[in-house]
């Protein structure tokens, strides 16, 4: 059987969430013609999967959206501070209808495969409904959090209750009311998810083997006052953002928790405590540089865990001791640690005494026989690489992209890696991404490689790769950075840590959103320094 004619667009883009659907409109404004792949039946990206009870987001709304177009950033309107995965996933289609994506987008189709061309410097894209295109540019708009980790517990087939996953949660909604429920993990996903189906369930048993810092959100409507405040300077306070090392306006104190007496301390975290969300982790400046200092935040934070949980083993069981506050993902809840105080939640500590096996009627663990009507399987995601690696990526030589990044994610500037020519990285590993406020990232990427591809099209060049030395320069700088902090001190999914087997390599750039901006732009407006731009593949044999 012969594969069925290739179509030919300018480029190929892989996933339709904010990353996607952004290039999208940059790709057209060039004038390039681009298809979308998108594994999902609609746009959103994590915000079309992530469908659990309490996904919300952990960035406030305000600052949570598009900011490219004026317009379209006065005209919308949060119904909350903090916006819940339904409200985000309306923003993101009527991003797609206002925009008019939908015609480049085609849904319920999964990139199988991609492999370039060094003869022709174009890629042939593949997906599992047969199509081939041929593409100049092969952009990946997977996003950082899109392959959910799902457990390989012995006897999986034997359980005849219901399971799920929070990152595939079933569109039609589930109904958990007056269930014996079981929710295996205590991440950021189970922090939002524990409160709602608590309420809802028979009884909760929650299986911990991790317990992670989380901060009150202090939730609560969009009042007028605070949406005008932002939409009557939004330019301005875009700006400022861009600038920030995450991407997020939330008044740092610039100095030591060491520099001020115990009761001022005290007081800092008190009230940043009061205020919620992650802008607790800008009371000082150094919680994620000096130990000293995190163990101030670490152990107020624990304090106020066991202030909130009634029982006092617990409370202990909750409370964070074996990773710095901050260097794994801070969580940001609804009266997550209060949940613990209902009749009808228990906790079960797996961390010596882990799951067996599942059973026809629950699990097995610690050599006691737990029996549900539903298992809620919050056990994360293969962060950062785990989707880009799933697909049978070939560059230069025939080089897989899995080979290459064998002992951890190999990139320049999380944007390019070498050996796969015009195959560009929208947050990938390398970048700021995870550890930023993600639709800032995006937009800074999209606009980065729009520019790229504009530059070469003046110029008639058609390929650009990253240099190999380049690149290894970049990866010894993320490494510098990162080990100069405590972050890799934990064993996180920022460092792979949560994926048996996966290197543990520190993924994400902490140098800061506005100092990698910097770098970014520096780069482009030197013609791209650590990049080999080369024109068209009969011209330059021409010239030889």
């Amino acid at each position: 059987m012969t594969d069925p004619a290739p179509s030919t667009v300018d480029a190929v883009i892989v996933g339709a969430g904010f990353g996607g659907m952004y290039m999208v409109h940059r790709l057209r404004k060039l004038g390039l013609t681009c298809r979308v792949f998108e594994a999902g039946t609609g746009v959103g990206g994590t915000w079309y999967w992530n469908r659990y009870p309490g996904a919300r987001c952990d960035v406030e709304s305000m600052q949570y959206s598009y900011a490219f177009d004026e317009h379209l950033q006065q005209d919308w309107s949060w119904s909350e501070l903090f916006a819940g995965q339904p409200e985000i996933l309306q923003y993101a289609n009527y991003v797609a209808d206002r925009l008019d994506l939908r015609p480049n987008i085609q849904f319920e189709t999964r990139v199988t495969g991609a492999e370039f061309n060094a003869a022709e410097h174009r890629w042939t894209v593949r997906t599992d409904k047969g199509d081939v295109v041929t593409a100049q540019y092969c952009i990946m708009a997977t996003g950082c959090l899109s392959t959910a980790r799902k457990p390989d517990f012995p006897g999986m087939d034997l359980f005849k209750g219901q399971t799920y996953h929070t990152g595939h949660w079933p569109h039609e909604g589930v109904d958990l009311s007056g269930l014996r429920v079981a929710v295996i993990g205590t991440g950021s996903s189970a922090i939002q998810a524990i409160p709602v189906i608590a309420k809802a369930a028979k009884h909760l048993t929650v299986f911990q083997r991790t317990p992670n810092f989380s901060i009150p959100s202090r939730n609560g409507a969009m009042t007028p006052d605070y949406e005008t405040h932002w939409k009557s300077a939004y330019p301005d306070h875009r700006e400022a953002a861009r600038m920030t090392p995450s991407g997020i306006l939330r008044n740092p104190n610039d100095f030591s928790a060491l520099d001020v007496s115990d009761n001022e301390r005290l007081a800092i975290l008190e009230n940043r405590w009061a205020s919620g969300g992650t802008s607790f982790m800008a009371a000082f400046n150094d919680l994620a540089t000096n130990q000293t200092s995190n163990d101030h935040a670490a152990e107020f934070v624990r304090n106020k865990i066991r202030s909130m949980v009634n029982d006092p083993a617990t409370a202990e069981l909750l409370a964070p001791k074996g990773h710095p506050i901050g260097t794994k993902r801070i969580c940001v809840d609804t009266n997550y640690f209060l949940t613990y105080n209902r009749d009808n939640v228990t906790l079960v500590d797996v961390s010596k005494a882990p799951i067996e096996a599942m059973t026809e009627n629950g699990l097995r663990q610690g050599g006691n026989e737990h029996a549900f009507d539903a298992i809620v399987f919050a056990t994360g995601f293969d962060a950062m690489t785990g989707t880009l690696t799933r697909i049978d990526i070939k560059g230069r030589d025939g080089e897989t992209l899995a080979n290459k990044w064998e002992a951890g994610p190999r990139t320049y500037l999380g944007l390019m890696t070498a050996g796969f020519p015009n195959m560009f990285l929208i947050t990938g590993p390398g970048s700021p991404s995870v550890l930023s406020n993600m639709i800032v990232s995006i937009e800074q990427h999209v606009d980065w490689v729009a520019g790229c591809i504009a530059h070469m099209g003046a110029r008639q060049l058609d390929c650009i790769e990253a240099d190999p030395a380049a690149e290894d320069n970049w990866v010894l700088h993320v490494n510098e950075v990162a080990y100069k902090t405590l972050y890799p001190s934990a064993n996180s999914w920022y460092m792979g840590a949560n994926i048996p087997g996966k290197p543990q390599v520190f993924m994400p750039y902490i140098g800061g959103v506005g100092k990698y901006r910097e770098t970014c732009d520096e780069i482009a407006a030197q013609g791209y320094t650590g990049f080999q731009l080369r024109p068209p593949v009969r011209e330059a044999v021409a010239a030889e």
